[in-house]
């Protein structure tokens, strides 16, 4: 089937789907006051959502693009659930996020369909996917619009790499007493495998997918694959809840590497960003025979979990994320935060502890989720351990910069 065929058919109207804003019903929602933040964006009161400029561009999405998108949602005058918030349109229509966002995807699919040049049409592809991707944003559990648009993002991606120079290969591992776990292990294209590769555990908000970027512009050119898998209770792992054993999944696949052909399973590193963090340090004490590094990103592993005068600082939007993963999205502020200090790397006795992993941790200052004591705790329990701080201007040059850095740290490790 086509892929138009296949937005139409996924989309098409049946019943009142419930809108995003209201699919975690906490009982103690707070009016945080607006953030900033590199990796999650901006938030404002008139916005439920985060908006990530700064990673929606680095992804390769026209900012022009963006506030054009954010303009038609903006100026809707359709029913809201919340007359405060600008991105509650009720309904698969004008103004919703999803349809605008997947609206806006849908035509560079056009594109890509129309193209003859396989390498425009693979861009077209990707611009697609990307799209998509922010249409299923922050992708919270039973979010049924946004699981389409997950669905498009991927079939938009894996399009991508047909008149691609990059490789990628689909694997499923089996898991006992479970749905196996389905994953992309991303090839440079030059070299021969199997490669050195990074396993990427990724935010609690994106796909696999939305990290093809990590591997175009810093793993490849280095002769690193790349391996995905996405978090619990996201896209491929839907199925699965997030539990305190956040590595389980990622664990997984670092145990059954043998079955993963293309990379050389001896030359193995982690890199995490936010929440994904959490998983790469756990996995540096758990796994310290099987990875040879683990850098991070803004990792959140315990102050975010335990402080409840954090939490409040949070926008609403990443706490209801965390209570969808979870399993709580009934839970009060109280209940919630008894259970995410159980997320605690301090908290499990880990974090402290040496690890004879050699650990990096990126940090910005005055980062609401990831103080800057946090990296320097991870990179003191590592024999050979490192922080870098990411200046906060110019944010994009710094970013990127931060990125090339860890690398190229993640490519001498892996020597």
């Amino acid at each position: 089937m086509a892929p138009t065929n296949l937005s139409v058919k996924l989309f098409k109207p049946r019943f009142k789907y419930p809108e995003t804003s209201t699919l975690v019903p906490r009982a103690d929602r707070h009016s945080s006051p607006p953030i900033h933040s590199a990796l999650e964006g901006d938030s404002a009161p008139c916005w439920y959502r985060t908006l990530n400029r700064l990673m929606w561009l680095w992804r390769g999405i026209d900012p022009l693009e963006v506030e054009e998108v954010l303009s038609r949602i903006a100026v809707s005058t359709a029913e809201r659930t919340d007359d405060q918030l600008l991105d509650t349109v009720v309904g698969y229509r004008n103004g919703n996020w999803i349809y605008e966002w997947s609206n806006q995807a849908m035509s560079w699919q056009q594109k890509a369909q129309d193209e003859q040049d396989p390498e425009k049409a693979s861009e077209y592809w990707l611009r697609a996917a990307n799209f998509y991707s922010v249409a299923g944003y922050p992708h919270i559990k039973g979010d049924a619009l946004a699981e389409q648009a997950e669905v498009l993002a991927n079939k938009a991606f894996e399009k991508s790499t047909e008149g691609s120079s990059y490789k990628l290969k689909e694997f499923s591992l089996p898991v006992e007493g479970s749905k196996p776990i389905v994953g992309f292990v991303h090839l440079p294209n030059s070299g021969t495998a199997p490669f050195p590769a990074v396993l990427v555990c990724g935010g609690l908000d994106s796909l696999q997918s939305d990290y093809h970027r990590l591997f175009r512009s810093y793993l490849a050119p280095l002769g690193i694959a790349m391996i995905t898998i996405d978090m619990p209770s996201v896209g491929f792992s839907s199925h699965t809840k997030l539990t305190q054993d956040t590595s389980v999944l990622h664990q997984q696949v670092l145990q059954q590497l043998d079955k993963i052909p293309w990379v050389n399973s001896t030359r193995v590193a982690v890199l995490g960003t936010r929440f994904g963090g959490n998983v790469a340090v756990r996995l540096g004490y758990l796994e310290p025979r099987r990875i040879k590094a683990v850098a991070c990103l803004g990792p959140i592993v315990h102050q975010m979990l335990t402080d409840a005068n954090c939490q409040k600082r949070v926008p609403d939007m990443y706490m209801d994320v965390l209570a969808s993963r979870i399993g709580m999205p009934y839970a009060s502020d109280a209940a919630l935060k008894v259970e995410l200090n159980r997320y605690s790397l301090k908290t499990q006795g880990l974090l402290g502890r040496r690890t004879p992993v050699p650990m990096l941790s990126c940090y910005w200052e005055n980062d609401p989720f990831s103080p800057k004591e946090e990296s320097r705790l991870i990179a003191a329990s590592s024999a050979d351990g490192k922080t870098i701080a990411i200046p906060s201007q110019p944010l994009y040059g710094s970013f990127d910069k931060a990125l090339k850095d860890i690398c190229q740290w993640l490519k001498l490790k892996l020597s």
